[in-house]
């Protein structure tokens, strides 16, 4: 089935979330208590509010988006390239980029859009964050009333389950169990709020996000039975 896919008709993505303020204290008192029942149910005993909140990123009424980096095949001279570039800075704009890039160059129905566990969060994510900036959503990413056949996504998680739903399988493991390459990171995900809000370094968050791009095009390539990416084929544009 993925042999009929285009390797053009897909773009690849991924997001990096942080919490929406430095810490908890910075919260508005109203979004505090919101935040102490959102939480309740995923907290150890022993933690409270503030302590949970590092986590909060995963959350799109409690986090944001502060990157959004893309991958997608090129010809260029006979010869197949992968090419990468990234969304970042404020979370407005960044999302208003990435539409305008949905609607210009993904628009068709013929085209996809594909990430790594990315219909349980990195699209329902970005669809949300949208709709609290008051962005009408794109048509890649507007659901209602589409039949499962008629939506544009493709999941590499979802793939490698072949139907087990109680299946996770983190995009490093699945990497890894394929034999693909895969880049030595200074951070993971799990680090990407404290180099945001005490770093400040976007670049390292951006750099992080398009590794995960090229990594999930990988596994598309492995999962058809094509050849991987070179080092040299990968270009950031």
């Amino acid at each position: 089935m993925l042999h009929k896919i285009a390797l053009d008709n897909i773009l690849f993505l991924d997001i990096e979330t942080v919490p929406e303020t430095p810490d908890f204290g910075s919260l508005a008192p109203e979004k505090q208590t919101l935040w102490d029942h959102k939480s309740r149910y995923q907290r150890k005993e022993d933690q409270s509010p503030e302590d949970f909140y590092e986590r909060a990123g995963i959350w799109a009424e409690f986090g944001k988006i502060v990157c959004i980096s893309v991958g997608y095949f090129a010809l260029v001279k006979g010869e197949r390239q992968f090419r990468t570039t990234s969304f970042f800075g404020e979370e407005d704009a960044l999302l208003r980029d990435f539409k305008n890039l949905l609607e210009t160059h993904y628009y068709g129905p013929q085209k996809i859009l594909c990430g790594h566990n990315a219909k349980e969060f990195d699209f329902p994510y970005i669809a949300r964050r949208m709709l609290i900036h008051g962005i009408t959503l794109p048509e890649k990413l507007n659901l209602f009333g589409k039949k499962p056949w008629e939506i544009p996504h493709l999941d590499t998680m979802e793939l490698w389950k072949f139907g087990d739903f109680k299946h996770y399988t983190s995009l490093k493991l699945l990497t890894h169990v394929l034999g693909i390459p895969s880049p030595k990171d200074d951070i993971d995900g799990s680090m990407v709020g404290k180099v945001y809000w005490e770093e400040n370094d976007i670049d390292r968050i951006v750099t992080y996000c398009e590794k995960d791009v090229i990594a999930v095009a990988q596994v598309i390539l492995k999962l058809r039975g094509d050849e991987l990416l070179e080092e040299d084929a990968i270009k950031h544009v």
